[in-house]
């Protein structure tokens, strides 16, 4: 049970979803954030921009995002759910491109500290094909994810732990994108 009452069936309402309900004022322009940053027209594919946000919400050990994004990316990769488990237990060694692998270790620097982007990730990053836009973007992901595990999180809203939640979700986020998740 959340730690304040959203009014709301958490078992129909869990996690963020919740939180939008219970206050739409604050939740319709983190939405429309949402929408923008993982389905917008940026240079990023959809499915590395999820990845990036499962990736930190398995950093900041929110179940509910990390669940939530991690089946996401994994309904937009064609290696599925064993990607996005790969890239979460080992980065280095995860089969994914050199300049996604930077990208994601400048989220998780985000992750940290905003001020542990150092210049020679970013320049690892260029080297490896991440034009400026791509690594703005990836850096706006992670702190916008950072934001709302915490959100998510401490308010103590409620996570499924059926994995067909998820992915009932993940249909739904790429038929009709994150506006119409509330």
């Amino acid at each position: 049970m959340a730690h304040i009452d959203l009014g709301v069936d958490e078992n129909e309402f869990p996690g963020v979803r919740g939180l939008m309900k219970y206050r739409p004022v604050t939740g319709k322009p983190m939405m429309e954030l949402a929408e923008t940053l993982l389905r917008g027209p940026l240079s990023l594919p959809m499915a590395d921009r999820e990845l990036i946000a499962a990736y930190v919400s398995g950093l900041n050990e929110c179940t509910f995002c990390c669940s939530a994004h991690s089946a996401f990316a994994a309904a937009l990769l064609d290696e599925g759910m064993s990607l996005v488990d790969q890239v979460r237990a080992d980065l280095d060694s995860a089969p994914v491109s050199a300049r996604l692998r930077a990208l994601l270790h400048i989220a998780g620097a985000v992750q940290r500290s905003g001020r542990e982007v150092t210049p020679e990730l970013v320049a690892t990053a260029r080297a490896e094909g991440a034009t400026d836009e791509e690594i703005h973007d990836t850096v706006l992901i992670a702190a916008a994810f950072c934001m709302v595990n915490r959100y998510v999180d401490g308010l103590g809203t409620f996570a499924p732990s059926d994995p067909k939640y998820y992915d009932e979700a993940a249909r739904r986020v790429i038929d009709a994108g994150y506006r119409n998740m509330v």
